[in-house]
């Protein structure tokens, strides 16, 4: 790959979660501050990932990896997402925010499957190559949080009070639209498959993976990881507003911390991976959920701030030791054939049913602890994941029989 190519694909990565990172953080906290939205709401806002992620697979099967460059198809999303973004940031109505954001979300999810098909077209080594490129991705992610809070100062006590955060996006249309301009200049990726080929809905969801689960410690894990989503979508939708409400300074800026942890950790994965064996390894990711919640139930901006902090490192462990593990062992035990049938049925999973479930428990959750207007009880809150994560862990252990998985890079 040469120089120029790498430049531009590096930039497309940073500024493709520059985007995701420079609204999603603080949702939770806008629309409670700014719209007066119910956990409920907040939950089906957050729920549109889900929705975007179910619906994503048709927009790659049947329009990109047919018809259109994929360079394209991203830079026309990208261009639509920003015209949705600036409708976002004009909206003080929940029921108007809804369709915009549900629309917004169906046009962004399939961006990630296609930033992925640009660079690993120009790769000729991806498994060495890939990491450069997508590390820009969480640099991009923690820039737009570090923006939020030290910048440009939204997120803070008067900001939120005079309802700065909606200038996220604002700030997020403009950086969406640079991308969908800059998409067109992008290394050309001409579609995979023929229009004549006949595809199906089993091979656009992934479901030729499904015998996978006559394996017994496959359907273990899968089960196990869409369980584990309900407590990853607590952290995602109620994070930033617990931070806010109990007057943590910066509470944007501190949560990079945890994509800073993301990128430390990836680095340790393989030692852990190698030493500890892939069952220990997911149950060290799955234990660290429940500390992280624990130390947000008990923590508090006082004396007991580092608490919070810690609990804001541990998203390294908590995602990278079992999501990426996951990834791995699911790699390992599709083979060739079902390879990438299997990671697509992960995410669908996952991304899709797990998260779709987990965020509407949380706002569930989130509206039965309400004491006050934007105040909540946030020691039950917290205790709900905490334990939900530390159940989920006891019955992976007691059924997932101990397998041998090598560690190969993604």
């Amino acid at each position: 790959m040469n120089k120029s190519t790498q430049i531009k694909l590096s930039i497309m990565m940073f500024l493709e979660f520059f985007i995701w990172g420079g609204w999603f953080v603080t949702l939770g906290t806008f629309l409670g501050n700014n719209l007066n939205a119910t956990g409920a709401e907040t939950g089906m806002a957050y729920s549109t990932q889900s929705w975007g992620a179910i619906i994503a697979p048709f927009i790659i099967g049947l329009i990109a990896d047919r018809f259109f460059n994929a360079e394209k198809i991203l830079g026309v999303l990208h261009i639509i997402g920003a015209i949705l973004m600036f409708q976002m940031s004009k909206t003080t109505d929940f029921n108007v925010f809804y369709p915009y954001v549900l629309g917004y979300m169906i046009a962004y999810m399939p961006t990630l499957a296609l930033v992925n098909s640009v660079s690993f077209n120009q790769m000729k080594d991806p498994a060495k190559e890939f990491s450069y490129i997508r590390v820009w991705g969480t640099i991009g992610w923690i820039v737009a949080g570090l923006a939020i809070s030290y910048l440009f100062h939204w997120d803070s006590a008067e900001g939120l009070k005079s309802g700065l955060l909606q200038n996220t996006f604002l700030m997020t249309a403009i950086a969406s639209a640079i991308l969908g301009v800059f998409s067109f200049a992008l290394p050309k990726t001409p579609p995979k498959a023929s229009k004549d080929e006949k595809i199906t809905i089993s091979d656009i969801l992934g479901l030729d993976a499904l015998k996978l689960l006559k394996n017994k410690n496959f359907l273990v894990f899968f089960l196990s990881s869409v369980l584990i989503c309900i407590p990853l979508a607590f952290y995602y939708q109620n994070a930033n507003p617990f931070l806010s409400e109990i007057g943590v300074n910066n509470p944007t800026g501190k949560m990079t911390i945890g994509q800073i942890s993301e990128v430390l950790f990836m680095l340790l994965l393989p030692v852990f991976f190698k030493k500890y064996g892939f069952k220990k390894t997911l149950l060290f990711g799955m234990i660290a959920w429940a500390i992280r919640y624990v130390l947000f139930a008990y923590g508090n901006s006082g004396e007991l701030s580092f608490m919070l902090l810690i609990g804001i490192a541990l998203h390294g462990i908590c995602y990278d030791f079992f999501f990426v593990s996951g990834q791995i062992y699911t790699d390992s035990k599709a083979g060739e054939k079902f390879k990438s049938a299997a990671q697509g049925l992960i995410t669908l999973a996952t991304y899709g049913v797990g998260m779709l479930i987990g965020f509407w428990v949380a706002g569930k959750i989130s509206d039965t602890y309400l004491i006050a207007e934007n105040s909540h009880n946030w020691e039950n809150i917290w205790m709900f994941p905490a334990i939900f994560a530390l159940a989920v862990m006891i019955l992976f252990a007691i059924f997932f029989k101990n397998e041998e998985v090598t560690y190969k890079d993604q």
